[in-house]
């Protein structure tokens, strides 16, 4: 028997150069007080920003934009309740998360804490769940790798106990999502890479999921099809535009699977890594995942050799070749890190196998003893 439930409440615009009509297309919808959550950067360098807040003050319903971009790569508790408190103060009536996942994750957080002005530590770490105050919000991506334009989720890092959990909830889903693949040409090469792995990982792990169906995998084997196929010609062809519209579909698409399959594994355990070492979520991925490969052969051998068959790899026959053949694909695209390399020493994992939030139930392997553990030391 086949069955699944799909919800889909966030409307997408997505092209290339679509940003001025998009928003045009919305103006009755935005209005008001509008707060703009960014990391800045690369943003105020090329104009982007101030075209976004140039085409926002031509709409004669919005009243006031203003711009919060203290957004850390690893968005930070104390900058999102700074955002709120700086939200609730000028009377913030929407929100626009403008950047890659950190950006828009810290604006679905920042817009639950100025809706419903409860502390948001009440939602991260008693388990409350967003609820219909929370601000409306418009994700614009500029990169290709989280799908937090379409995901349900927020990950926000706790410095002061080194954890990184988040936000969940059907009413942190965007209203509105532009997907304007112009953004993502500016983005380093070496952040491409890696975001670009980040898709795949969001792919993999919602293929592997045990709540995965038919309709998700399909889904997952697209993306990991455009990933094996469009990441490496960005890699050596920055500037190729169809590479790019087709690493934010991939990425974009990812975004609605983990809203309704959710991740495995390496997610997880990339939580505690990135809170300790302030390194990216997508480099945490990359030095577990071809370990992860191996052990997930053992338990969805099938699968796996999908996968790699998908990256253009022959099928494995044990789970070592499933790792190597995967570690091929790491050196073509130029991010085989191991996690010695992001500050990880064999010391640490007692810590990091302390600060792993959630659950592990959705991973085949959540059974195996000791996996965790096992996981962190093949990888470093």
């Amino acid at each position: 028997m086949i069955a699944f439930n799909l919800n889909i409440k966030t409307k997408v615009y997505f092209g290339t150069n679509i940003i001025k009509d998009s928003l045009e297309k919305e103006n009755d919808n935005i209005k008001g007080n509008i707060l703009i959550v960014t990391t800045g950067g690369s943003l105020i360098k090329y104009g982007y920003l101030q075209e976004l807040v140039d085409i926002l003050c031509c709409n004669k319903k919005v009243t006031n934009v203003l711009i919060y971009e203290k957004i850390s790569k690893n968005p930070k508790l104390k900058e999102v309740k700074d955002a709120i408190y700086y939200g609730i103060t000028n009377n913030i009536q929407m929100v626009i998360g403008f950047g890659g996942g950190s950006a828009i994750d810290a604006a679905k957080a920042i817009a639950v804490g100025i809706g419903s002005h409860n502390d948001i530590e009440e939602y991260l770490f008693k388990g409350l769940t967003p609820g219909k105050e929370t601000l409306p919000i418009i994700a614009i991506p500029t990169t290709a790798g989280t799908g937090s334009e379409l995901s349900k989720g927020a990950i926000i890092t706790c410095s002061d106990n080194l954890i990184k959990t988040g936000i969940r909830g059907e009413n942190i889903l965007p209203k509105i999502a532009i997907v304007d693949a112009k953004y993502t040409l500016t983005v380093p090469i070496s952040v491409s890479m890696e975001t670009g792995f980040d898709v795949l990982a969001h792919a993999i792990e919602s293929y592997v999921s045990r709540k995965a169906n038919l309709f998700s995998e399909m889904l997952s084997e697209n993306a990991i099809k455009v990933v094996s196929e469009y990441l490496p010609i960005i890699k050596n062809k920055p500037d190729d535009i169809l590479a790019r519209e087709k690493l934010c579909y991939a990425s974009m698409i990812m975004g609605l699977n983990l809203a309704n399959v959710g991740t495995c594994l390496p997610h997880r355990m990339q939580y505690p890594i990135g809170a300790i070492t302030d390194t990216s979520h997508a480099a945490g991925l990359i030095g577990l995942y071809s370990v992860w490969i191996k052990h997930e052969y053992d338990v969805n051998p099938k699968k796996i050799n999908n996968v790699l068959n998908l990256l253009k790899k022959n099928s494995a026959k044990c789970s070592q070749e499933a790792q190597c053949y995967f570690i091929e694909f790491l050196d073509q695209i130029g991010t085989n890190y191991k996690l010695r390399q992001l500050g990880i020493d064999i010391s640490m994992i007692p810590v990091l196998c302390d600060k792993i939030t959630g659950s592990i139930e959705n991973d085949k392997l959540h059974k195996e003893k000791d996996i965790i553990r096992k996981i962190y030391e093949e990888s470093i």
